[in-house]
């Protein structure tokens, strides 16, 4: 009897020990096609986590906080603990079931709060101790070992829509655009922008409509972007944050506005 127990214990011991999943075969570089998911909370997603949104999918990756390539599930940003369901992986799933073959890899770089002061070299943001923008470089670079930039999902604004700073949000997002096109040497990615939320409960202010009319303009202004409408979609309770079905739509309205700006762009 103590010999079983031994050996019972002995298997236990042995399976706790054990690696809780193969580790992740990426695919050819040409095939690992990457997006970057910058911005601010409402890109870093505070919504409730469901199982579908847990729920791994082969064809899509994540580079988490480590820098390691590993399957997606929501939360895929880690920005503050309130971090939850996003736009993300949703996005990528569309983008995938349209890319039969190819695998998906998310850069998850947002973070809550900022401001877009707070996306250039060197700048320190205080709240989340963090440097935005050469955090984001360097996990870039690191995902470009092992795939190609295919584009970069924008949602921010909130933080700046207020004067002056509103008044000064277009001529920051033309520049930061021009700058992430220049650092990661792809000069004509994708560049996505999601709209800020709408909700009736807090209609916008002049700020906020200024910092929007900038977001819908960069597709007249600037070649190879677009712009994502929120109409419609819903907060989570707090009026500023969507709730988790509508970080999902919009993560949909995300996919079907990179698939059409990539149609136009062939011959």
């Amino acid at each position: 009897m103590k010999h079983y127990l031994l050996t019972f214990v002995a298997a236990l011991l042995a399976a706790s020990f054990s690696p809780a999943e193969e580790a992740i075969k990426l695919p050819a570089k040409e095939k690992f096609h990457l997006f970057l998911l910058v911005g601010q909370s409402n890109m870093a997603g505070r919504g409730v986590v469901d199982v579908q949104d847990k729920t791994p999918d082969p064809r899509v990756l994540m580079l988490n906080k480590a820098g390691e390539w590993v399957s997606a599930a929501d939360p895929l940003h880690f920005d503050k603990p309130a971090a939850g369901t996003g736009l993300g992986k949703t996005f990528a799933l569309r983008i995938a079931d349209a890319n039969p073959g190819i695998i998906i890899g998310l850069i998850p770089c947002a973070v809550g709060g900022s401001p877009i002061d707070s996306w250039k070299p060197g700048e320190f943001y205080a709240p989340t101790k963090s440097h935005p923008w050469d955090d984001t470089s360097k996990r870039s670079k690191i995902a470009l070992k092992s795939g190609v930039l295919k584009g970069i999902l924008w949602h921010q604004g909130e933080s700046d829509s207020k004067e002056p700073l509103a008044s000064a949000y277009e001529e920051k997002l033309h520049d930061l655009v021009k700058r992430f096109r220049k650092e990661l040497e792809a000069p004509e990615v994708p560049f996505i922008v999601g709209q800020m939320g709408q909700f009736a409960e807090v209609p916008w202010d002049a700020a906020h409509k200024k910092v929007d009319q900038a977001h819908q303009d960069i597709v007249k202004k600037i070649p190879f972007t677009a712009y994502v409408s929120a109409d419609g979609l819903k907060h989570k309770g707090d009026k500023v944050h969507f709730d988790a079905a509508s970080y999902r739509e919009l993560g949909k309205r995300y996919a079907t506005a990179y698939l059409k700006l990539m149609e136009s762009k062939k011959p």
